[in-house]
């Protein structure tokens, strides 16, 4: 890859190789839109309006997102191969969720929820994989908590919903 590591508001980037920087950048900004859709996404009422619009900028922030990790990891593969398999996991996930319900198949709703909160689930993985040795007070943890954290409270979660939402009970009809 060549280009000489460079520490940016005291974080280090491996390389200042353009190229790296370009699509580090852009991982970055589509990143945080996800983590931030997501959670709007994840938190609004589920009908028509805020949560169908802001789960369709996730989707397809995660998509950018993706794209940008494909290429950090080939540029770096020996160091973050890893970070490539919880990317794809998320990106399958989320395609899995969205397109049960775009195309309402058996279960979707299951396969919805399971899916899009799933995937949030290793979006965070990945993220404190990366840069949890780096963050306040996560530097703290010992290196397992990075992989386990965002799973032992998101799956719970990701429960909860399923346990709550009446068609993913089976209590209503869907339209």
């Amino acid at each position: 890859m060549g280009g000489n590591p460079i520490n940016v508001a005291g974080i280090e980037i491996p390389t200042d190789a353009p190229l790296f920087l370009i699509a580090l950048g852009a991982h970055v900004v589509f990143g945080l839109i996800c983590v931030v859709t997501g959670c709007v996404a994840m938190l609004s009422a589920k009908r028509p309006g805020r949560h169908p619009r802001f789960g369709t900028y996730y989707y397809w922030s995660l998509a950018v997102v993706f794209g940008t990790m494909s290429v950090l990891s080939a540029l770096r593969w020996a160091e973050d191969y890893h970070l490539f398999v919880l990317g794809a996991l998320s990106f399958v996930a989320a395609t899995v969720g969205r397109t049960a319900q775009r195309r309402r198949w058996h279960k979707w709703v299951r396969l919805h929820i399971g899916g899009l909160g799933s995937s949030y689930v290793f979006l965070l993985t990945a993220f404190y994989v990366d840069n949890g040795p780096n963050l306040p007070l996560w530097n703290r943890l010992p290196p397992i908590a990075f992989w386990t954290l965002p799973a032992a409270v998101g799956v719970p979660l990701i429960v909860w919903a399923l346990r709550r939402h009446p068609l993913a009970k089976g209590r209503i009809r869907p339209t």
